[in-house]
């Protein structure tokens, strides 16, 4: 096998570590957060944990496709689409309290994904999947469920991404000093930029579109490191970084929760 499939396994690899050391940190650090924040702040690091947990198994599985272990491949496939089903959850869960700040609502409605996430999972155990197929750089493997893929797609793809945009646009909107605008929404860019080329990596069937997607999800984890964890350069006083009033009208915990989140 090609020396291809053996850098895809390191990227796999640093996306995995990055992911943990993130949530390593931000639950080192949760102590500082406010109680309106905590659910806010726990939904973020369900999500960086659930982006670690896909790529330790789908790293295990580039080494048994460059090992040419056909039965690894896909047992670590199937291992990386439980986490995969259910990434989009803490998303889900985050903004609808960010939203509505009712811990009641926000369980019905991620509950509700969860559903979807486990269909999905019901699916996919049923129809089975299309591969491995090994090539230079990449084995691929996609569900082999044409209503599977449009249903992730559907819901647990276009309706947090619509989501984000959404809460990304209020934001966008008001009149935010530079270092308030960066604090909090470069975060929700990160996890747009992580949730979707995550999507592509499980679906596409194309050897170097998958690695060049696994690529930008370890550079969407960078943004997130850069976001949760700013340069200097940012809290200078002329930046404005400290500075937490946003006047968004939503909610009171827009300003609250998600202020509190990105400026520790």
């Amino acid at each position: 096998m090609t020396s291809g499939l053996l850098l895809n396994a390191v990227i796999c690899f640093a996306i995995s570590i990055s992911a943990l050391t993130l949530t390593w940190l931000l639950v080192k650090n949760s102590a500082d957060y406010d109680a309106k924040a905590k659910p806010a702040l726990w939904a973020l690091i369900s999500f960086w944990v659930l982006v670690g947990f896909i790529y330790i198994p789908t790293t295990l599985r580039m080494i048994a496709a460059y090992q040419g272990n056909t039965l690894f491949d896909l047992i670590f496939y199937h291992l990386a689409s439980i986490f995969f089903a259910f990434v989009s959850v803490p998303i889900i869960f985050f903004i609808v309290y960010i939203v509505t700040g009712n811990k009641k609502v926000t369980f019905i409605v991620s509950f509700f994904f969860t559903i979807v996430g486990i269909i999905y999972l019901y699916i996919l155990s049923t129809y089975g999947v299309v591969g491995p197929v090994v090539l230079d750089w990449s084995s691929l493997i996609t569900v082999n469920s044409d209503f599977a893929i449009h249903l992730y797609l559907a819901l647990l793809f276009v309706i947090p991404t619509a989501m984000i945009l959404g809460l990304f646009f209020l934001m966008l909107i008001q009149r935010i000093k530079l270092g308030i605008l960066y604090k909090k929404a470069l975060p929700l860019v990160a996890i747009s930029f992580v949730l979707d080329f995550i999507l592509i990596d499980f679906i596409v069937m194309i050897d170097p579109m998958q690695l060049f997607a696994r690529t930008f999800i370890l550079i969407g984890i960078i943004l997130a490191f850069l976001a949760y964890f700013p340069p200097e350069v940012l809290k200078e006083e002329k930046f404005d970084y400290e500075d937490i009033d946003l006047e968004i009208e939503l909610e009171s915990e827009v300003n609250g929760s998600l202020g509190d989140i990105n400026e520790k």
